[in-house]
């Protein structure tokens, strides 16, 4: 995931939790803020994963 897709998601989800805001919908609020943490999560797990196969490429083990 590159940063431009990452922040732009990011973005998305944060529209959402404000926009649940200003609705006053928690159940919305809620999922703009859990869908921001699902997107950190998979960012965080694929930056990982490449780390990972740098590693054996070299020959390292992590």
């Amino acid at each position: 995931m590159n940063s431009l897709t990452y922040w732009a998601l990011i973005a998305l989800c944060v529209g959402v939790e404000i926009w649940g805001q200003a609705a006053g919908v928690r159940d919305l609020t809620l999922t703009g803020f859990f869908a921001g943490l699902g997107v950190v999560a998979v960012h965080r797990l694929l930056h990982r994963a490449d780390r990972c196969q740098e590693f054996a490429e070299a020959g390292e083990e992590l």
